[in-house]
This record gives C-alpha cells, structure tokens and sequence, in this order.
C-alpha cells in the first residue's frame, strides 16, 4: 500500500541557518524510526506506512520494542480523545514531526480534522521543498525562529481560532531554554484554545539520567532544555510559566498502564522480556504530558 497523497500538491523552497548540534539532534529522527519499524514488524501496533520511511531491519531489544509502543499508544490515545471532544473541527500541529505516520493512519480510519500541519528541520523531510495539498502541510522551518514559524503556519492555512492541539515527540528537550519559553508563549497568545501533548525525558538528574545524557551528548547532543526534564513538576512548570492555564504530566509506567489489559496481555505475549527492572527504568525516564492553553 502506497501512503496517500494529499492530493494536489504544491511545493516551495525553504532556508534555514545550521545550529552546531542540529545534524545530531536530526539523526535522531532516523533512530526513533528505526526502532517504530521494528516494533511494527513484530506486530505491536499496525502501521502500513513507516516501512516507505525506513527499510532497516535490524531487530531491537524487546524492552525497547515495548517502550515505542507505550510512546505511540500514549500520544494516540490523547490524540483521539480531543478528535472526540471536536468532533473532528480541529487542526492538528505535529511539531519536530520527522517520519511519524500519524496523517496517514488518521486516513485510514473515520477521523478527520481541518488541518494538518507537520513541521520539522528542511533536511527531515523526504521532499527538498514544502509540500500543501488540502488539509495537510509539511514544511521546513526552524522552530526557535517565531517568524519563521508564523509565516509558514499562514502558509499553511492555518486557523488560530480552531481548536487545535499540538504534539511534540523528544523535540522540546534540544531547544535551548529561553526559545522553547518564547515558542510555547506564542503558542498560548496566538492559539484560542490549544492541547500540547509534550512526550520527552524526565527524571534526567538520576543515574540511569546521566548515562543517556552522556551518550546524547557523546553524538553530539547537547540537550539544551534538560533542565525542564528534572521531574514531573518542571515538565508542568515549564508550560505553566509560558501562559498555558493547565499542566497534567504521567511517567510512561502511568500511561503504560492506562492502556487497556487486553491489548498490553497481547503486546506482552510477542516477546519474552528478561529485563523487567531495564523496562521500568526505561520508562520512567520519559514521561507524557497535556497542557491546556
């Protein structure tokens, strides 16, 4: 099955000036997508679109396996919900948005939205140039320039008074402090009534912390934001200082569990997990969040 076209396409150019870790922070990307291709292969969750994104097929460990599909259950959950809640009039904004299939799995079930806006470094994507068809956008642009932002949001028809919920996956975390504040106030001033689902690291101060800090910055990552990952409570605070009226955050093992028994008694079936102690560690060093504009 080919991914659907958004049908009519055009396409313009885009600039964007290199910080000195944004090659590293962009290969990121290509690690995320590797391991959602694998855990899509095991048959954790379908998705018949990442393997046009990614054709590696090196097996991962099953503690990782589980973590991803605790990562995209959780996001898909929240997203489903606010679908719910506006009946689908509502724009949907996926931020650092790399290789996720999001758009393409929505289309293939009865949810629809407005608006589709994906936004990610120029050299993400797979096309050099910006492509807009009808109710989807993808674009390159340089989330610490506002203007930039601003302009490619008009760009793409974007509604600032449509309720309109943002997602963020591992990206808010290599923004240094003051642009990520200075983004999520924008956000908050410029958007009627938004949702920001934030899924990033936290507990970052504890051993297991300093050993994924050691080997991101080891690649060349310097986390700009870790000190917004402290805990829950900077993680809320962090949007709570930036204008949003309201901050809930879960570790993994929360939303994990969330899940409904079935489906986590069928995902746990595919994969014997020696590493029980490993998976609770993973887990609770990353955490979701929903904040309300």
């Amino acid at each position: 099955m080919e991914p659907p076209s958004p049908g009519g396409i055009a396409s313009a150019g885009s600039t964007h000036k290199f910080h000195p870790c944004d090659e590293a922070v962009i290969a990121t990307n290509d690690d995320a997508s590797d391991c959602k291709r694998c855990a899509v292969r095991l048959g954790y969750w379908k998705d018949d679109y990442i393997g046009y994104f990614v054709r590696n097929q090196e097996r991962k460990a099953p503690e990782i396996n589980r973590g991803y599909f605790a990562r995209v259950k959780g996001v898909e959950m929240c997203v489903e919900k606010f679908l719910k809640k506006t009946s689908g009039n509502c724009q949907i904004i996926n931020l650092g948005c790399g290789f996720d299939t999001l758009y393409f799995r929505l289309r293939d079930t009865a949810h629809q939205v407005k608006n589709f806006i994906e936004l990610d470094f120029p050299t993400v994507r797979l096309s050099p140039t910006d492509l807009h068809g009808p109710s989807y956008h993808l674009m390159g642009v340089d989330l610490r320039n506002l203007d930039e932002v601003d302009n490619k949001l008009q760009q793409a028809e974007v509604d600032y008074s449509l309720p309109t919920i943002f997602l963020a996956e591992c990206v808010l975390v290599y923004i240094e402090a003051q642009n990520c504040r200075n983004l999520l106030k924008w956000i908050a001033q410029k958007f009627q009534a938004a949702v920001f689902v934030n899924y990033e690291q936290v507990n970052m101060n504890d051993r297991f912390g300093d050993v994924m800090l050691n080997n991101l910055r080891g690649r060349g990552c310097s986390l700009a934001g870790v000190e917004s990952c402290l805990s829950l409570e900077t993680q809320r605070n962090r949007f709570k200082d930036s204008g949003w009226t309201g901050a809930r955050a879960w570790d993994m093992v929360q939303v994990y569990e969330s899940i409904s028994a079935a489906e986590r008694q069928r995902i746990e079936r595919l994969e014997m997990l020696d590493e029980g102690e490993l998976l609770l560690q993973l887990v609770e060093e990353l955490m979701s969040s929903l904040n309300i504009d």
